[in-house]
Formats: structure tokens, sequence, C-alpha cells
């Protein structure tokens, strides 16, 4: 060890065999040994030798240093008083320098002799200050004395006792008045001390020892007052106990059976600690730190602070790498040129089921059922002027219609989401990149500050396992655990009653209940740690409780990964949640989080399910390949899901339930197998913003059958256990009745300025009975009709929106529909403008054209009014009237398309439909070119679409070269959601 970091007594005499030598620098550096030779010669110093050689010059002090491997290496390892020093955890892992593993050993283990210091500097202990060595008494048959007692009642201030091999067997309680040293003679397990020691001196320390119980008392040793330091001992079958303002270090010690008791601790340190067997809790911290601290206090603080830490630094902080294709190992930030892999799209034509009504092979718009026509026509524009009939000769026009078509915005980053074929990739936002912990740390003072802190108990590099419990802090208590394991145990850690946890870097796997426990307003910082393969929860957050979860990895549970209820709170920020059975986060009961920035994926259900009256702020997370929905909201949820990337799902993207409520606002919902959104019309979320694209069924579906009456995937229903303390009833009595002010009041499900575009089925699919509105999207380019209206026993209203480039009719309504259509611009759909069978439909002040069916067409038994619309049709009529049709046709202005073609197509005896004040437009000559002014082409968006940057004003969206990766597998799923088809 450097000599700079020992007692100047090591140095009172050099060796005499390497006297001439530490003169002689220059011997050593020109034409004496070579430095291999000198290092084999220093192997066989002892530590005082070494210390006093690197006293001599600089090039001495680096040749000490250079023998970290051999000779330093053999000190840490062949000392009676400490372990490997990666032990339990990392036994075959070697030190990064053994020279420092042994240098902070060795400090370590001074820290009970501080004390003596202070009592030097007073002038009222002179007598000890004349003192100049401690004396030894050895205890042992043969030596001079029997037992422990007996050596203890000689012994002065600083003695040191050394027990010889043997059973120790204490019939009475052993008072400690004076600080001791008590150390085990050779091998650990050679000396065994049946006692229950009581201390009340100021410090104290025992090595080398095997801990017992006496016959009288479970406790092997306690203290109130002063400070305890325990080294290389083995501790069974008891209890040991500190009373603040007492303190203690515990150095690679074994627990077997044994609870650690802390009340009111200023400062514990446990450290290189084994805990195994536990029938109750390893270690129980309770109470707040103590405000009276003993002389302990101060070295404890100095001696943390000056080990290594296991808080990240920008190298060091690497999580582990993911392979899309294997479940065993976690998904890295770092990892950045990732593309799709698989097969076809969901929504790509050759992934498809032909359309019925359609004719293989054919160019030409077909008529299908109920007279709809149908285009094979590859996919032609994503905006801009339409010229409608780009495979028509001109010869056929009549004449020019120029109007601007909305088509889908920019998302991502301000760039597009093209098709998810094999090898292409999604450029991500800086919002949605998964920062390091050190990043999130700098970013986030009151974190660091909280990572930072040390205060009560501190336990670092433990192993808790094959036990009940491992750390449970309850009643204002604190601590702080850095590097530990926790396996096979019933929990890991239990944080109740207004406590604190700090928890960094841990690794907590293999619970038979819930990793880590919040409860009763407990928090803290949850940050680093690697969660896994526990039977419950990965984190469990209830009752007021309010952690900050930071930059974990929780994957392959077998319930959910973090479970928020009965009023919990916390914010859950840039994680990795992957490959739980149930939902990533699961928030239920009153439960409100702030969710961001995570990561959740290869789910076995969704990704995050708000059931029961949860609620949540979920923002800018990417949740990716989960089997069901991506989020999945009923009985009562309502959240905020804003700005997320929800994708690739095997399901739909987000599903709204029976009485889901909630704001979906600014997401981008993007190439799941499913729905992009799934809702049920007794749910009355509010669906706005959101950029909806390439998913294989729905763009929007609306359903109003029920979806399962408590039989749900894991994740969805009600066998989740949540009544460790009783009934779910119990949480209803002691929900917050607060209000939120992001949660505006919706009484009628509300579709609002959304981009729905290029999905495998129609846009917007309407089988509901209950009111709904459809207000200001954009709904382009979908596989099927762009708005499908099966059944709506009550008014849907679909007001200003814009329709367009949809492979079949813009607007379909089925019979006993009752539609209103306003102020919408239905422009270039494959099919008709507007299809209706509905016996109370409005059709009124929209812009329905050039589609390449009939604009309007009114099927029998329909009941249509027809109020102010500007139509035309290139092909076919600009209204047709097939059949006995109820219809008012009223002021309108219709255009003529194709010459054979003309502008109004009705049954002559057909008294019920009428017409009045029409305006029929007919062209004079080719050149002829009609513009939509006064008003200008409906819709009217300008003022109505609100994306998320509008929505959410703070957030700042840049592109940044990151990219996500996804397995996408083929097949078109036609009618309705997965999830509920399986059901």
């Amino acid at each position: 060890m450097c000599g700079h970091c020992l007692s100047t007594s090591l140095f009172d005499q050099v060796p005499a065999s390497l006297i001439s030598c530490l003169d002689s620098k220059v011997t050593m550096e020109a034409g004496g040994l070579p430095l291999e030779l000198w290092r084999m010669i220093l192997a066989y110093l002892h530590l005082p030798d070494l210390g006093r050689c690197s006293l001599v010059c600089r090039a001495w002090y680096e040749l000490i240093l250079s023998l970290d491997s051999t000779r330093w290496r053999q000190l840490c390892l062949g000392c009676t008083e400490c372990r490997h020093p990666n032990w339990p955890n990392q036994p075959d892992v070697e030190p990064e320098s053994w020279r420092e593993a042994f240098k902070q050993h060795y400090l370590a283990s001074k820290t009970w002799t501080k004390n003596a210091l202070d009592l030097e500097s007073s002038i009222c202990f002179s007598l000890f200050r004349r003192r100049k060595e401690r004396r030894t008494l050895s205890v042992g048959p043969g030596h001079d004395f029997d037992s422990l007692g007996s050596a203890l009642a000689m012994a002065s201030l600083y003695d040191r006792i050394v027990l010889f091999p043997g059973v120790y067997e204490e019939q009475g309680e052993i008072i400690l008045k004076v600080p001791v040293e008590i150390v085990g003679q050779g091998k650990l397990g050679e000396v065994t001390l049946l006692a229950s020691i009581d201390q009340h001196c100021s410090t104290a320390r025992l090595c080398n020892l095997v801990f017992m119980p006496a016959w009288f008392s479970p406790f092997m040793f306690k203290t109130t007052s002063g400070h305890v330091q325990f080294d290389n001992c083995n501790f069974e079958n008891g209890h040991i106990q500190v009373h603040g303002p007492g303190t203690c270090q515990v150095k690679f010690c074994t627990f077997k059976n044994t609870h650690v008791f802390l009340h009111n601790v200023p400062l514990c340190v446990l450290e290189n600690c084994e805990f195994v067997g536990s029938e109750n809790n390893s270690v129980t911290v309770e109470g707040h730190p103590s405000a009276d601290k003993n002389w302990a206090y101060k070295y404890l603080l100095g001696l943390i602070k000056s080990s290594p830490s296991v808080l990240p630094t920008e190298v060091s902080d690497s999580l582990l790498s993911l392979d899309l294709e294997s479940r065993d190992q976690a998904w890295s930030p770092r990892t950045c040129d990732i593309v799709i892999e698989g097969s076809q799209s969901p929504t790509s034509p050759t992934a498809s089921s032909p359309k019925p009504g359609s004719k293989a092979g054919s160019q030409e718009a077909e008529v299908g059922s109920d007279g709809e026509r149908v285009s094979r026509t590859p996919d032609s524009s994503d905006g801009g002027l339409s010229p409608s009939g780009e495979d028509e000769d001109e010869d056929q026009l009549t004449y020019r219609l120029s109007y601007q078509v909305q088509g889908p915005r920019p998302v991502l980053g301000g760039s597009f989401l093209g098709p998810p074929l094999p090898g292409a990739s999604i450029q991500l936002p800086s919002c949605l990149v998964l920062n390091s912990l050190q990043q999130e740390l700098q970013k986030d003072k009151e974190a660091m500050a909280l990572a930072s802190s040390v205060q009560g108990c501190l336990i670092r590099k433990c192993l808790f396992r094959d036990g009940k419990g491992g750390v449970f802090v309850c009643s204002y208590g604190r601590a702080k655990m850095e590097g530990n394991i926790f396996r096979n145990l019933t929990y890991a850690v239990r944080c109740i009653h207004n406590s604190k946890v700090v928890m960094l870097r841990n690794d907590i796997h293999r619970c038979r209940a819930s990793g880590i426990f919040l409860r009763l307003e407990g928090g803290g910082l949850i940050a680093g740690n690697n969660i896994y393969h526990n039977a419950e929860a990965g984190v469990d957050i209830r009752k007021k409780s309010n952690p900050l979860i930071l930059c974990n990895q929780i994957h392959h549970g077998l319930r959910s990964g973090i479970v928020v209820l009965g009023n919990g709170k916390g914010i859950i920020r840039n994680n990795q949640i992957f490959s739980n059975k149930e939902a990533g986060i699961y928030i239920l009961y009153h439960g409100n989080p702030i969710v961001s920035g995570n990561h959740i994926f290869k789910g076995r259900a969704a990704g995050i399910a708000v059931n029961e009256n949860g609620k949540g702020l979920i923002t800018e997370n990417v949740i990716r390949e989960n089997q069901w929905g991506g989020v999945d909201i009923r009985r009562g949820g309502v959240p905020v899901l804003r700005s997320n990337l929800i994708c690739f799902g095997y399901s739909d993207g987000v599903v709204v339930g029976d009485e889901g409520k909630g704001l979906i606002e600014g997401n981008t919902i993007y190439a799941n197998k499913g729905c992009g959104v799934w809702m049920m019309s007794s749910s009355l979320p509010h669906v706005t913003s959101n950029h909806v694209s390439y998913n294989g069924l729905y763009g929007v579906a609306v359903f109003s059958q029920k979806d399962g009456s408590g039989e749900f995937p894991g994740g969805h229903g009600a066998q989740e256990n949540f009544s460790e303390d009783g009934d779910a009833i119990l949480w209803e009595t002691e929900l917050e009745k607060d209000e939120d002010p992001l949660r505006r009041p919706v009484t009628i499900a509300l579709v609002e300025s959304n981009s729905i575009n290029h999905n495998g089925a129609s846009g917007l699919y309407v089988q509901s009975s209950e009111a709904l509105h459809v207000i200001t999207n954009v709904i382009h380019a979908n596989g099927d009709r762009g708005i499908t209206v099966a059944q709506s026993s009550q008014l849907t209203r679909v007001t200003n929106n814009s329709i367009s480039c949809n492979r079949q009719s813009g607007v379909k309504v089925e019979a006993q529909c009752k539609v209103e259509l306003r102020g919408n611009g239905i422009y270039d759909n494959r099919g008709h403008g507007i299809i209706t069978k509905g016996d109370s439909t409005v059709v009124i002040e929209n812009d329905i054209i050039g589609n390449r069916g009939s604009g309007l067409q009114l099927l029998p038994k329909s009941d249509t009014k027809v109020i102010k619309n500007r139509i035309h049709s290139f092909r076919a009529y600009g209204i047709a009237v097939r059949g006995r049709t109820k219809a008012l046709v009223q002021e309108n202005i219709i255009f003529q398309g194709k010459t054979n073609k003309t502008i109004f197509q009705q049954i002559s005896n057909n008294r019920e439909c009428i017409l009045q004040n029409n305006k029929f437009l007919v062209f004079k000559k080719t050149s002829d070119t009609w513009r939509l002014v006064n008003p200008p082409a409906r819709p009217h968006l300008e003022n109505s679409l609100r994306g998320p940057s509008a929505a959410h004003s703070g957030q700042k969206v840049t592109a940044m070269a990151t990219r996500i990766t996804a397995h996408v597998e083929g097949g078109y799923h036609s009618n309705r959601s997965i999830f509920c088809t399986i059901l």
C-alpha cells in the first residue's frame, strides 16, 4: 500500500538488504537490475516494507504500484479479515485495482479506532495519551483466559482480545464497557461464540467470528449509542439491533436466518454481505434518522464519499444490448442503425385479400354489391393538386376543376411515415430517444441530489437470497441500496409509512411476489435497476406512494412490469419495460402516475393498461410489438395519452373498452396489425390530433357490443391479486376527489383533428348505439372506405373532415343509421363519394368532387336530405338515385362529368325524391376551368387542426439519427378488433 495511506510508524526501519538500493535511483534506471527482476524481489516484501519503499522516489512509487496483480493481490486475498473484494456477488471478477481494494479495506478496518484520536486530543485523557501500545489478551485452552467474559473483565481501552479456535458459550449477557477489539484466530468458522452482547462503550470491533444466540436471548449483539464494526463474521439464527444514535459498519459478513434491526440510526453501512434464508425481513430500517449523531458519523460519511460509487458515468453507463429476436437481453438505447425486419406490411396490397366485387386483373373501376364502385388501380396521390383521372384520356374529360386535397400531415421529427416494409426504418424525435441514467440525473437536479444523498442505512454490493424478505423500510425510515442482488425471495424491498428509499443499480429477480413494493406514501428514487422474472409486479406502487422510477430494465415478469393503484402516484421515466406476461404498466383504482419517455415492448398483453378509474399522464413513450393493445383503457379509466409512438403491435394500437374515457392526443399510431384505435360506443374518449397510419384493420373503429364480462387476458381483468390488505372495495374508501385540469369533461365520444391514412380497411368504422362526433379529421388513402357507418342508432355527426383517395367510397352509410355529414371535403375516392342506405341521413354543405363513382348514391329505402353541396364525378353521375328512395335534394351545385353521363339519375316514377333550387353546370368547351370559391374548397381546417405542438406547446421535436427496429409480419385481418375477436 502507498505510504501516503499508512501510518508513519511503518517507515521507522528499512530492510538492510535494500538500503543501498533505496539510495540509488540511478542504479535502477541506468545499467542496474531490470524492472522485471525488481518486481520479483519486491513481491516478497510485507506491507510495512512496501509502504517505506513507495516513499523513496517517484520511480520507486510507480514500481510499487506496478505490483497490483502480484503482491497486492496476494496481500488482499491472504488477509483473514476480509474476503474477495467482489464477494459475494461477483467473486470470479477481479477488481480494477487490487491495491485500491486493499487500501479501502484497510481504511475501513480502522474506522472504529478513530475515536482514539478524539480522546488523545482531549486534555481530560492525559493517561490515555501517554499509553504507547495496546495489549493483546489471548482466550482459549492453555492461554491467559478461559472465557471471553473473564478477558473483558481485565481489558483496558482499545485492547485486542484474540479467541483461539473453539466454541465459546457465555451463560450470561456480556456488557462491553470499554472499547475493545475481539478477533477470532485462524480461518473463519474455527471460532464460534454463543453469546448475547450489549455494547455500552463508544466503539468496538469484532472480526473473524461465528455468532450464534445464547440460550436465554435471540439477540446476539445490540447497541444504543456507540459504534460497532463487524468484519468477516458469520451470524446464524439470531438478531442484531442498533438503535440511534448508535452506528454500525458491517463488511464481508454472512447472515443466515438473521434479522438486522436498525432503529432511528443516523448512518449504518452494510457492505459486501450475504443474507440467506431469512424467515422474516433480513434488514429492517425503522424510524427517521436520529438528529443526535455519535462520534463515528462523520468518519463513516467520509469513508462512503471516498469509496468508489456505483453512480454511472458516461463511459461506464451502458445497458445490455437487445437482439429483438432474443427474450433474455435488454434493449439498448445506444443501438441506432436498426431496420424493420420481416415480410410484407399489414397494409401492403400483396398482404391483403381481394376485396369483394373486384375482378382479378381489371384496371377499371368495377361495380360491387349495393352499386359500390371498387377500384383495383394502385394507390394514387398522397395530397397536392388532384387530377382525379390520371389514367384517363384527355379527350374524355369535359373540363378541369382545380382544388386542393388534404393529405396526411408529417409526423415524427417532421417527416412522413412510409409503409413498414423490410429494410425501412423510423427516425425518432429526440423526445422519444432513451437517455442514459447519467444524462437523466444531469437533467433532473432533484434526482441527482437523491442519488448522491446518504441517510439512514447504506446497503451496497450485498446478496439477499433464498428467504422471505430483503429490506423493509418503515415509519419515516431512510435507506440507500446500491449494487445489490436480490433473488429467490418473497419480496426484495418494501417501503411504507412515509419512508424513502434510494435504489441504484440493483439486480432483483425471481421474487415470489412483487420485487419492489411501496405503499402508504412511500417514495424515493429507483434508478438503473434490473428487475426481472418476478412472480408479481416488478414495482408495486399504491396508497399515495410517489417514487421516481428512472432508467430501469423491468422485464420477463410473470405479471405486470409496474402496477400503480389505490391513489398511488409516481414518475415513471425513461425505463425499458419488455417481455412481461401482463401489462407493461397497469394503472387502476385511481392510480395517477406520470409515465414518460419509456420504451414498452414485446409484452404478452397490453403495453399500458388503465382500468378501474385509473388515471395517469402518459406522454412521449415508445410502445411497440405488444401482443394486445398498445394502450388499453376501460372500466372508468381516464388517462391523458399524449405524444406517444404506438407501433408494430400484434393487435390494436389503442383500445378504449367499456366505460373507458380519457384524452388521446397527438400520438403516432402506426403499423399495428389490428386497428389503430378500437373503442366501444359506451366509452367517452376524446381522440384528437393523432396520426393513425398503416394499421392492418381500421384506422379508428367504434363498436357497440360488449367485449367480455370480466374475462380478459393478463393485465386487463379483475383476476389480478391486489388484495394484500383487503378486497378491492377498500380502495374506494380513500380515493382522492381531485380535479385534473388536463382532462376536460366529454359527454359524447369525440374523434377530432386526426390524420387517418393508409390503413388496411376503412379509415373510420362505426357500429355504434351511442352518439359520436367526427370532426376535422384527414382520412386519406385507406385500403377500404374512408368512413363506414354500419350501425348508428343515435346521431353520428361527421363534420369538416377531408376524406380523400380511399380505395373504395369516401363514406358509406348502412341501413337504419342516423348520420349527419356537414362541411366535409370528399375527393378522389375510388368508389362513390357518398353511398347511403340510412333512414336518416343529412348531407349538407359538403364538397364531393372527383370521385370515380357517383358523387352521391342513394340506395333503396334510404331517407336523405342533400342540401347546399357541390358535387361532381368524372366518370359517373353527380347524384344517382337507385330504386325507391326518399330524398330532398335542394340548393346544390352539381357539375357535369363525362359527355355520356348526365348530372342526375333518378327513377322516373319516384315521387318521394324532391329536387329544389339546384344549379346544374355543364361544360361549354374543354378549356373551361371551374374553381371552388365562395366558400373555398372544404373542409376549412386552418383553424381547426390542432397538432400536438399546439396542445403541448412546450414540446420541442427535433429529429435525431436514432432508429428503432420491429419485426413486422404480413397478413390482413378482416372484421373488428383482434383483441375482441379472440375473446
